[in-house]
């Protein structure tokens, strides 16, 4: 029983290691982290059948661009501080009743559901899952959950063995999950009833992931001429890149870097974005987990899903500094080309597929009113966290 429930809670820490990536990833030990973790996400990557694991479904480099995405983003901050905050208060009256030993804790949330804590767990699982929308994390959270059903059923029957009496009128009262009324209409005693309800919330969890990630695609702001799309970072950028990416593919700094019959995606971003060392390896000012910042960053990124992505960082103006770039300068904008490659083209939204490649081919800041390039570059092949596969919207 020991070993079971050790067994279990490992993976469960090891959900929420993978799940807080992001926490990791600009925090100075990324790197200790990433040599245990990249080769599996690199393993991962090789084949068509797993490839998908390490795909996101949901914005994180770019701004949603409509309340839709924008309300399932809040909903992620929200349902991951509320179970948090659940399980902290439960954790606390579980321990407060051994210090003062009064018991099993039966008050509260007890009163109502038998293992409140995993509930909440489960729900900042959901949150946790929206606010590193890898593939993988929802896969996990899956796993997660089923172990939460054997650790419970195995707390049970030893509440049963050490008081029979008492926690068996308990279990009359109170649901496992749920509350009594609403898990008598929708549990299933059998082992093929549980088996097909989880089935189903596979399903629903992994195909509304996947149905996320088609919505963004096709609603992300994109501008498209022949084999170049660009995307805009701030949808606000729209109209701005709209109007001047013909001009700025006509420079020379571009077309002596275009190879012709490929297709390249292009990100229209603000000089100083701060997610940018996701797309390509621009420097090392944007390489987050260099900076000294990292509790900042990681309070915006739940507490303030949009604003740190744009100009809600207090590091931005240093930043900004680092880049060269001030607002004498006019409207500057950051153009980072990645040639795609391992896809058959069709349309716009196959540059974002699951399997293409994206190679990071050049840099340039532009101030867009004049055409100036302010900066140019030929850009490595990775990213600013090397082979790590990155988020592509």
């Amino acid at each position: 029983m020991n070993t079971t429930k050790a067994i279990g809670n490992s993976a469960i820490v090891l959900y929420f290691v993978i799940g807080l990536e992001i926490m990791i990833m600009i925090s100075p030990f990324a790197g200790f982290f990433y040599s245990v973790f990249n080769p599996f996400l690199l393993e991962t990557a090789k084949y068509p059948a797993t490839r998908w694991l390490s795909s996101f479904f949901l914005p994180h480099m770019v701004v949603p661009p409509d309340d839709f995405l924008k309300t399932v983003r809040v909903m992620g901050s929200v349902l991951f501080v509320f179970g948090m905050a659940g399980f902290l208060i439960c954790a606390l009256q579980v321990y407060a009743n051994k210090f003062l030993k009064k018991g099993t804790a039966l008050k509260g949330l007890y009163a109502v559901i038998r293992h409140p804590q995993y509930v909440m767990l489960s729900i900042s699982g959901v949150g946790l899952s929206i606010l590193w929308p890898r593939l993988l994390v929802v896969v996990l959270w899956l796993v997660m959950v089923l172990l939460y059903y054997f650790l419970s059923k195995d707390e049970e029957r030893r509440m049963l063995k050490d008081y029979p009496e008492t926690y068996r009128v308990y279990m009359e009262k109170t649901g496992m999950f749920f509350p009594k009324k609403i898990e008598g209409r929708c549990a299933s005693s059998s082992v093929s009833g549980k088996a097909l309800l989880f089935m189903v919330l596979a399903a629903i969890s992994i195909g509304g992931a996947f149905f996320l990630r088609n919505y963004t695609v096709n609603h992300l702001p994109l501008w498209t001429d022949a084999n170049i799309s660009a995307l805009a970072i701030i949808p606000e950028d729209m109209q701005k890149m709209e109007h001047r990416m013909p001009d700025i593919l006509s420079l020379e700094e571009v077309r002596a870097h275009l190879k012709e019959g490929k297709h390249y995606l292009v990100y229209f971003l603000p000089a100083n974005y701060i997610m940018q060392g996701l797309i390509a390896d621009t420097g090392g000012d944007w390489k987050l987990y260099k900076q000294h910042h990292t509790l900042s960053m990681i309070t915006d990124w739940i507490f303030h899903p949009f604003s740190h992505l744009t100009e809600g960082h207090h590091a931005h103006s240093q930043m900004a500094e680092h880049s060269g770039h001030s607002m004498e300068n006019g409207v500057v904008r950051r153009l980072l080309f990645l040639r795609i490659e391992n896809v058959t083209i069709n349309k716009p939204s196959d540059l974002l597929s699951i399997n293409a490649r994206r190679v990071p081919v050049i840099m340039l800041d532009v101030e867009i009113h004049n055409m100036t390039v302010l900066d140019f570059k030929e850009l490595p092949q990775d990213t600013g966290w090397g082979t790590v596969p990155t988020p592509v919207f």
